[in-house]
């Protein structure tokens, strides 16, 4: 009788930095191809790009609740299949879809509302057109098409099949950029058109996320049923209630992320010359927010990463992988100095009208964004690595300190104190907005060690 031979060792799990490297290139390229929106706005004049930069907040509530549902659904997703429960599985995606029915019905509702009031916002008459006509188109197609790519996206995710998001986002980004050309040069449909193309650059990627989801389903399907039997683990006995607890932390998180750009726009709207200022911020804002996305990508990667490593009991993994991603993290927004002292004054030129729109943008690219992205990054990474422990509320908390109890009045202070200097308001308010980060990121960063330093003490205390 032969010896059994040894098991096959399990498969090495890749490191986090590994798993978000196709969404850094996808995230990167989708944001640069998607932020053509200013550039093709800009075409139209300033009070064009400020009715993009004031519809800003209003995506910004879309992303927050695409994003909270989609961070809770991968969660729970990715540790189903750590256990290989075929039922729990089925049953956060039954409850997802409902979700997102009733998603849909909500923005829609808020579409016609943005509509209905735009003219009576107290906006410059040409602004209030051009938001009356480009941020209800986005919410609309927001809530008819890209809320569906929420199951099939965190489906891929969930796998780690990062290069299908990474392709799926890739499409929905050179889907918009040809639109965007065909509507606004081709038809003439100006803001309307820039809208348009937004939303079907998203059918793209929906079509395609859609496929790739099938396609994993059924290979996982083949593979659980030709080893052993999955596990026959207790059903969710509250599926709406666990979705809710990590998505609604998280949506708020992102909610009140829009709402400082409300205020900031609120601000900068009550000092002369708003216009121009209020364009400025649009321009650094996408610019700052294109600049994150790296980093923006490895927070995606941390829930699934965060959710099955710990469930499984590897939090070494954990600590390492979050390491990793804080240090890349740092390396990579410090080298965006030069970039942006290179590229402040052409992108000003480019996207601003007037000569101080021009002026304050390729001031703000060319000191503030450097410092935003550094300043952002821990809080960026932290968030999801709490969630991914299952745990939406610090999140939640954080946001409320940073958008709520710091940015509004530091930003207010910023802008006052910048005036009573005789400089321009929107300096000393993106130095307000700098500090606020900067010191919520490092409350949250000294949190995130507390918890995972208590999380190992405990996997250690119940290790035989």
């Amino acid at each position: 009788m032969q010896p059994s031979s040894p098991p096959d060792p399990a498969p090495a799990r890749p490191t986090l930095l590994w798993l978000a490297a196709p969404l850094m290139v996808s995230f990167t390229i989708r944001s640069l191809l998607t932020s053509v929106d200013l550039p093709y706005g800009s075409l139209l004049g300033d009070a064009a790009v400020a009715a993009i930069g004031l519809a800003f907040p209003l995506e910004f509530v879309f992303i927050a609740c695409w994003v909270g549902l989609s961070s809770a659904m991968t969660s729970h997703l990715s540790r189903a299949m750590g256990a290989r429960d075929e039922a729990r599985l089925a049953q956060v995606v039954a409850a997802t879809r409902r979700l997102v029915l009733l998603l849909v019905a909500l923005f829609l509702l808020a579409a016609l509302g943005v509509y209905l009031v735009a003219d009576r916002l107290g906006l410059d008459p040409a602004v209030a057109a051009g938001v009356r006509v480009y941020a209800p188109v986005i919410l609309a197609g927001g809530a008819i098409i890209g809320f569906w790519s929420v199951i099939p996206d965190s489906l891929v995710k969930a796998h780690h099949d990062m290069r299908s998001t990474m392709i799926a986002g890739l499409l929905s980004g050179f889907l918009n950029l040809v639109l965007n050309t065909l509507f606004v040069f081709g038809f003439g449909w100006g803001l309307l058109g820039i809208a348009m193309a937004t939303n079907l650059g998203r059918l793209g990627g929906l079509a395609y996320a859609l496929g790739r989801a099938r396609a994993l389903e059924d290979a996982r399907r083949r593979d659980w049923a030709a080893g052993p039997p999955p596990a026959d683990g207790a059903p969710l006995a509250r599926p709406y209630r666990a979705l809710l607890v990590l998505a609604v932390p998280s949506a708020l998180a992102w909610a009140l992320m829009a709402a400082e750009g409300l205020v900031v726009n609120g601000v900068l709207s009550r000092f002369a010359d708003a216009t121009a200022g209020i364009a400025a911020y649009a321009i650094f804002h996408r610019a700052s927010l294109l600049l994150l996305m790296p980093v923006v990508a490895i927070g995606v990667a941390v829930v699934p990463f965060v959710a099955r490593a710990g469930a499984e009991g590897h939090l070494d993994e954990v600590r390492q992988g979050l390491r990793q991603a804080f240090g890349f993290a740092a390396v990579y927004a410090l080298a965006l100095a030069p970039v942006c002292w290179l590229a402040g004054g052409p992108l000003g030129r480019a996207l601003g009208d007037a000569p101080e729109t021009q002026r304050l943008a390729a001031l703000a690219v060319t000191w503030a964004t450097p410092l935003f992205v550094l300043a952002s990054a821990p809080f960026v990474l932290c968030r999801p690595a709490f969630e991914g422990l299952q745990r939406g509320g610090p999140g939640l908390v954080m946001a409320v300190v940073r958008y709520g109890l710091l940015s509004a009045p530091l930003c207010l202070a910023g802008a006052l104190l910048a005036q009573r200097l005789g400089r321009a308001p929107l300096e000393g308010l993106l130095l307000g907005l700098v500090a606020a980060t900067a010191l919520a990121s490092a409350v949250f960063a000294a949190w995130l060690r507390r918890a995972l330093g208590v999380s190992a003490a405990r996997s250690s205390a119940r290790s035989p």
